[in-house]
C-alpha cells in the first residue's frame, strides 16, 4: 500500500451550523445504551464505530478514521493550505477514488438527508446536474459537473456520493473515476469502505465539524515492508464541501 499527501486549495467549509458545544456536551451526556445498541445493529455490515472494535490491529491508523490495507492502495492525505490541517483522505485503486472525510454530528439525528440536498444545491449553482439512486447504502447521490476535456471540447466529471450517520458522527465517501458509475469497478472501494472504523471521541464538538485526520505515526520514508510510503504532495479531489 502507497501513502501520498495531497493538497487542497480551497478552504474547507464544513463549519459548525448553529449547534453549540454546550448541545453537543449534552448530547454526550445523554448517550444511553440503547443507542449503542441501535447504533450497533445499524452499522452490521459497516462502516463501523470503533466501540464495535475489540482492538485497533492491522488497521492504518489516521486518527478519525482507521483502514484496512489493500494490496494496490494508496493513500493520499489532502491538505488544506491555510492551515496545513488534513481534510481528508482519498482511497485510489484500479484505476478509481474514494474521498473520505468524517464529521461530528448529533445523536439525535443523521446529517446525509440535509447534506444530499445541500450537495444538489452546490453542483446545480455549478450548472451540473445530480440524482438520487438506491445503492448499497441507502440512498446516493451522482453528481455532473461540467468540466473541459484535454481536446477542448466540454463534457462533465461524474461523482458518486455516499453517505452513513454513524453514532455521533457522520462519515461522507465520494467515488471518482470508473467507480462513480460503474459498480464492478467500484466494489472493492465499497468493500474497503464498509471496513472503515470510525472514531469520534469523548470530546464536544459543533456538529459539522471535521474529525481529526493525521499522518501515521509510523508513516517514514523508511518504513518496513508493507508499511505505507510516500509520494510527493498532489491535489485532491475539488468537490470535497459538504454545503
Amino acid at each position: 500500500m502507497v501513502f501520498g499527501r495531497g493538497r487542497r486549495a480551497k478552504k474547507d467549509e464544513e463549519a459548525a451550523t448553529g449547534e453549540t458545544l454546550e448541545s453537543a456536551a449534552a448530547d454526550n451526556a445523554d448517550e444511553s445504551a440503547d443507542g449503542t445498541a441501535e447504533g450497533k445493529e445499524l452499522h452490521a455490515t459497516g462502516p463501523f464505530d470503533d466501540s464495535e472494535i475489540e482492538n485497533r490491529d492491522g488497521y492504518v491508523d489516521l486518527g478519525a478514521l482507521l483502514i484496512a490495507p489493500c494490496e494496490g492502495l494508496q493513500l493520499r492525505l489532502e491538505v488544506e493550505e491555510a492551515t496545513q490541517r488534513v481534510v481528508a483522505v482519498t482511497m485510489d485503486l484500479n484505476g478509481s477514488s474514494l474521498q473520505l472525510q468524517a464529521f461530528a454530528a448529533p445523536k439525535s439525528e443523521g446529517l446525509w438527508d440535509e447534506i444530499r440536498e445541500q450537495i444538489g444545491q452546490s453542483v446545480g449553482s455549478q450548472g451540473g446536474q445530480v440524482e438520487e439512486i438506491h445503492g448499497g447504502f441507502g440512498t446516493e447521490l451522482v453528481a455532473k459537473l461540467p468540466a473541459g476535456a484535454a481536446d477542448g471540447s466540454r463534457g462533465y466529471r461524474v461523482a458518486r456520493f455516499i453517505g452513513v450517520d454513524g453514532p455521533r458522527w457522520f462519515l461522507r465517501g465520494v467515488f471518482g473515476g470508473d467507480a462513480a458509475l460503474d459498480r464492478d469497478a467500484a466494489a472493492r472501494l465499497e468493500e474497503l469502505f464498509r471496513q472503515i472504523v470510525v472514531i469520534r471521541g469523548d470530546s464536544p464538538m459543533p456538529p459539522r465539524d471535521l474529525l481529526q485526520l493525521r499522518l501515521p505515526k509510523d508513516a517514514t520514508g523508511t518504513a518496513p515492508q508493507g508499511a505505507p510510503e510516500f509520494q510527493q504532495p498532489e491535489r485532491g479531489p475539488e468537490i470535497t464541501q459538504i454545503g
